[in-house]
């Protein structure tokens, strides 16, 4: 679909590419792996035409739609949710437009024999099916879908984009994106700005319905569960395993462990050349051989191995001061903005050790809660820190406070105590720091640089309760390793915000949901809760308290939020109702595409085409058809409604 050959990228005397080529077939789902500074990123913008090579060739087909999701871009605030999705649409417009000229000549036309209008109705035909396989008819349900599984809620289709986030206005340009529904998806670091349900979700869609795929992201969950097929890019070359991301691991170590024998054979075989040259430069006798060695010096392509790993580098962080049992104590702990009621009668009690995960759709209150543990905000309800607790406190905005006058490694310098100053260099390396970077100002450093200097920093200093917002989202694979291996040593209390499922795993034990204005606890890691939310889903289980042993007064609060068997049976019959009905619209929609089908068919024919009941029969279809589809639109709608309300 896609030939890259001798691709070379160059900048200013550095090769960043050199004489790269592979092909990317349809269907292709591909990883690109890398540390950062491999040219990942820049790989994607030559794909999208953002960028041109220094030299080489990329051949792309003529009719190929590329979509392009980078990982900052420039978003309008002009439109609502809704309008600013639909322009996903605008070419169906445009057919939808051309179709009613092309029907409207046909019936002001009576030439029905000539050839001008033989050619309408094959140019009519020919646009029909490509609405209809384009996703015509049902586009706006399709859109409404999309938006929901990136985490949006109805209520928001028609809020002005100038009330979201950037990181929620990021959502809407993915949500173009896949709807557009392009032949090649470029997705740089997608997840970034993404919960842990809309993840999932976009996993889903590119399992079943994406075309081609290349993307960039370090959640190694994410990209085992979207790709087939791993690139990595190093010094300049590629190396392409035809596997996924954890096979590639496995394969990677061996073949780096081939390179660094082959480059020790090579270094021990160069430096017996350059000595004997040495040894006889200036003998008469041995003229001839030295110019012979020195001619095969200069002919030996060298072997290079990249940087060494620095993510197996055992990192120890100062001893947390021993704090009290209980480090931070919630009850009944309620937070409202105005009106708009965030979480209520939150209650639970995190204890000295813990390490335990904040999880939930975005705007739910994870961060909002943490700022009530650090008395950012004021609240209703009882919230207690324990005795000595010292927090450590890793926000968003955390890298501003940083200092830009001072170098990356005063920075680290200023707070790192004991041995852990003697290996701040391997520290600063392991977090993309090594070599001259360290050096630079801070003021010069990118948003990513600084979040990554700010972790660094936070993690040196001797706390005993860390509380992390999203720590990974700039961080490399590598990085990544070296931090969560730390946190599993912190001898501290940690609170993790993040939707990275990778990282988590293996980190914390403890899971606290947050969700319909509530938060529940969840005993276990990761993807333990995971796997209970999926069979809570999936069954519908609605679990008795006697059964789970809680006490009569978790049972009091419990039945106060659940349903009575009477009226969950009486819900129960109307969500069947409603599928049902779905069902009923999807297989009449199914028999009507069947039909319209068999009469394009007949109409492509010179006896069907000059037969004006048929194409009236044509016409009829096609409006049930437009019918019925606004009919299931409305019953899915209603039905995930249904749906939530019955899962609550």
């Amino acid at each position: 679909m896609i030939s890259v050959d001798g691709l070379t990228v160059e900048f200013g005397g550095f090769t960043l590419f050199d004489s790269v080529s592979f092909v990317v077939n349809k269907k292709d789902r591909i990883a690109l792996v890398g540390k950062n500074g491999a040219g990942k990123s820049t790989l994607l913008k030559i794909f999208a035409g953002e960028q041109q090579p220094s030299s080489g060739t990329l051949s792309v087909p003529k009719d190929l739609t590329i979509g392009y999701l980078p990982q900052q871009m420039k978003l309008t605030n002009t439109r609502s949710v809704r309008e600013e999705a639909e322009l996903a649409f605008e070419h169906i417009h445009e057919m939808e437009a051309e179709i009613d000229r092309l029907n409207l000549q046909l019936t002001e036309r009576t030439d029905y024999e000539s050839d001008g209008y033989q050619k309408i109705i094959d140019d009519v035909t020919s646009l029909s099916e490509r609405y209809v396989m384009m996703g015509g008819g049902n586009y706006l349900a399709e859109l409404e879908r999309t938006l929901m599984g990136l985490g949006f809620l109805r209520s928001d289709f028609d809020r002005p984009t100038s009330e979201f986030s950037g990181g929620w206005r990021m959502r809407i340009e993915l949500a173009k994106l896949l709807l557009r529904q392009p032949d090649i998806l470029l997705l740089d670091e997608p997840t970034n700005h993404l919960d842990i349900e809309s993840i999932q979700w976009l996993e889903t869609f590119i399992a079943t319905r994406a075309n081609a795929v290349i993307l960039v992201s370090h959640d190694r969950t994410f990209i085992d569960n979207t790709t087939l097929r791993t690139i990595e890019i190093e010094l300049g070359k590629i190396y392409d395993y035809k596997v996924k991301y954890s096979e590639y691991v496995k394969l990677r170590e061996e073949r780096r462990e081939q390179q660094l024998r082959a480059y020790e054979n090579q270094q021990k075989k160069l430096a017996d050349t350059e000595a004997f040259i040495e040894r006889f430069r200036y003998k008469a006798t041995k003229a001839v051989q030295v110019q012979s060695r020195i001619k095969q010096l200069e002919k030996i392509e060298r072997i290079e191995v990249d940087d060494i790993d620095t993510s197996r580098l055992s990192l120890k962080f100062p001893p947390a001061p021993r704090s009290g049992s209980y480090p931070v104590i919630i009850e009944d702990v309620a937070k409202r903005y105005g009106d708009h009621l965030v979480f209520d009668r939150v209650t639970f009690t995190i204890n000295r050790g813990d390490k335990v995960a904040f999880v939930g759709k975005n705007g739910e209150g994870k961060t909002t809660l943490v700022k009530c543990i650090m008395d950012e905000i004021d609240y209703t309800g009882k919230l207690q820190l324990g005795h000595n607790v010292k927090i450590g406190y890793f926000a968003q905005n955390q890298a501003q406070l940083l200092n830009e006058n001072l170098t990356v490694f005063e920075t680290i310098d200023y707070v790192a105590q004991g041995d852990v100053r003697t290996k701040i260099r391997d520290i600063l390396g392991a977090f993309m720091f090594g070599g001259e970077a360290s050096d630079k100002k801070v003021k010069v450093l990118s948003g990513g640089e600084r979040s990554r200097l700010a972790m660094i920093r936070l993690l040196l200093e001797p706390v005993n309760l860390l509380i992390l917002d999203e720590p990974t989202n700039h961080l490399d694979m590598r990085s990544k390793d070296v931090l969560k291996q730390a946190l599993k040593e912190f001898d501290g209390t940690a609170i993790i915000v993040s939707h990275d499922r990778e990282f988590l795993d293996g980190l914390v034990d403890k899971v606290y949901e947050f969700g319909n204005k509530r938060v529940i606890e969840h005993l276990g890691g990761i993807f333990e809760f995971l796997e209970k939310k999926k069979l809570a889903n999936l069954r519908e289980l609605e679990i008795s308290a006697q059964t789970q042993g809680i006490s009569s007064e978790q049972t009091e609060q419990s039945s106060h939020n659940k349903l009575s068997y009477a009226a969950r049976k009486e819900q129960s019959r109307v969500l069947k109702r409603a599928e049902r009905n779905v069902a009923q619209s999807e297989e009449r929609i199914t028999e009507l595409e069947t039909k319209i089908a068999e009469l394009e068919v007949a109409l492509a024919t010179p006896e069907g085409a000059a037969d004006p009941l048929l194409y009236a029969n044509y016409s009829d279809l096609k409006k049930e058809l437009s019918t019925v589809m606004e009919q299931w639109t409305e019953q899915t709608i209603e039905l995930e409604e249904i749906r939530a309300n019955y899962e609550e």
